[in-house]
């Protein structure tokens, strides 16, 4: 495979994008902003999140807003939540990392009018934590894209964006995400039918290893097809902790504790090792 881990520019993210920001985008569909966190305000962020796990843990919580949450366990085979669901509703810390400016600026790479943060529509701001250890229930993540979770919900595909804030290092052997840049702009038959969605986890010989450390942001169009690897790494050494804040468009489609939950969670994708 080609390690495409350090062929790509790294930004700076203030609170206006850049035309070349916006250009590099465009093109290739995802983009890298290096450390837009310090490390004292990943930790705080980490603790906001450990609190609410532990909160959602001892209330028995199982669903938040019609969306399971994913349960597995660590390195030490203690319980926790692989899979947060509308972390930033039930944290004030959370909420306001979401509504900084320069995040809330990020809205500009949809070119959408109505584009917005989704709070609370489709998952919420969702956390994935994943551990490469005996008991993980969520190791990777197969090969998808974001976008076509829309017709579970029974509407057009439209696009979208996910943030993502780095709360972990993640180098190569690390696994992480890799991405096929620029098939953001592939057909919809493309989108649909490139990869089979989430069983499959190979290596693509054009993929790009995104290297991260803690505190960078992501950011990627939800037509992309992206993947996220196993580490290499064993037990603690392998833990990733990733928070995704989606930038969504078209009818406002706010959840509540009546909300349905879509077929694709019942189907379990998430928690595929």
């Amino acid at each position: 495979m080609i390690d495409r881990a350090e062929t790509y520019p790294k930004f700076y993210l203030h609170e206006e994008l850049t035309k070349e920001q916006i250009g590099f985008f465009e093109l290739n569909g995802f983009i890298h902003f290096k450390k837009f966190f310090n490390a004292e305000q990943v930790q705080e962020i980490i603790d906001a999140l450990m609190k609410l796990q532990e909160k959602w843990i001892a209330e028995n919580v199982k669903e938040v807003n019609g969306i399971p949450l994913r349960f597995g366990y660590d390195e030490n085979n203690h319980l926790i939540i692989h899979r947060f669901a509308f972390s930033s509703l039930h944290s004030e810390y959370i909420s306001h990392i979401v509504n900084l400016p320069a995040i809330q600026s990020l809205c500009g790479l949809l070119n959408e009018k109505d584009a917005r943060i989704g709070e609370n529509e489709k998952d919420g701001v969702v956390v994935n934590q994943y551990v490469n250890s005996a008991n993980s229930k969520m190791k990777q993540m197969g090969w998808h894209t974001d976008s076509l979770r829309d017709i579970f919900y029974g509407r057009r595909i439209l696009p979208m964006l996910n943030i993502g804030i780095n709360l972990t290092d993640s180098k190569k052997e690390h696994g992480g995400l890799r991405v096929l840049k620029g098939t953001h702009k592939q057909s919809m038959y493309r989108m649909i039918f490139r990869k089979p969605y989430y069983v499959n986890n190979d290596q693509d010989e054009n993929e790009t290893v995104i290297e991260t450390e803690a505190g960078d942001i992501t950011v990627h169009h939800g037509h992309i097809w992206h993947r996220v690897a196993t580490s290499d790494l064993e037990g603690k050494d392998s833990k990733r902790i990733t928070m995704y804040i989606p930038i969504v468009c078209g009818k406002y489609s706010p959840k509540n504790e009546n909300s349905f939950t879509p077929i694709y969670h019942k189907m379990n994708f998430f928690a595929k090792k």
